[in-house]
């Protein structure tokens, strides 16, 4: 006989899954402000979203197949501590991090500026 399927909701122990960490409907729009004014500089040109147990992940990318430029994340485990915003390096660094994610995105103000001679 077949295993009986279990609701999506439910883990294997019968108890509710935990629900994955994700990003609320002004936080991704404070991300994906910054993401279109990168896009229009040409810096950025694709991203992806990840909600996993404990961690949101909007990844951007300069293009599909190479490693994210940057990730930003938010760890709420964290918030309590050092903040829950990170955005981070493509080796894992953390580059900003903060309590407030607007304030954490501004790391992305001095990629926009540009030198005209």
């Amino acid at each position: 006989m077949s295993d009986p399927i279990i609701p999506f909701a439910l883990a294997r122990n019968g108890r509710p899954a935990p629900t994955p960490v994700a990003f609320d409907r002004k936080e991704l729009s404070a991300i994906l402000s910054i993401y279109g004014r990168m896009v229009a500089a040409g810096e950025w040109r694709d991203y992806a979203i990840d909600h996993l147990g404990d961690v949101a992940l909007f990844s951007v990318f300069h293009r599909t197949t190479e490693a994210p430029l940057y990730r930003i994340e938010k760890r709420p485990k964290m918030a309590a501590k050092q903040g829950a915003y990170a955005v981070m390096s493509p080796e894992g660094r953390i580059l900003k991090r903060g309590h407030d994610l607007k304030t954490v995105l501004r790391f992305f103000d001095r990629k926009l500026l540009k030198v005209v001679e």
